[in-house]
């Protein structure tokens, strides 16, 4: 957890998001670091626009839930949308 907070005070700094600046969040936090999960934050964080995700994480966490007498509607939706919002729901994991 402490590696996913210190990518995210590292991105709202405006700081570049690499092991060596997690480390060293981690570290002046006085936390361990663990190279392995440091290294595969900074992997799957390559090419994510972690603002975007962030708004995504928040509407989906402020989205109304749905009253369990009311029926379902089943929507078919294409193969690329569904992989979108499943890499939404990984990333809202992460950071909410």
């Amino acid at each position: 957890m402490e590696n996913i907070y210190a990518a995210l005070l590292l991105h709202k700094l405006g700081k570049e998001i690499n092991e060596s600046n997690l480390k060293s969040v981690v570290a002046a936090a006085g936390g361990q670091v663990d190279d392995s999960k440091a290294k595969s934050l900074v992997a799957s964080l390559k090419g994510v626009d972690i603002e975007k995700e962030l708004e995504s994480a928040s509407l989906v966490s402020a989205a109304p839930v749905a009253s369990s007498a009311a029926p379902k509607e089943e929507k078919k939706e294409s193969k690329v949308e569904e992989k979108k919002e499943a890499a939404a729901e990984g990333l809202s994991a992460l950071f909410g």
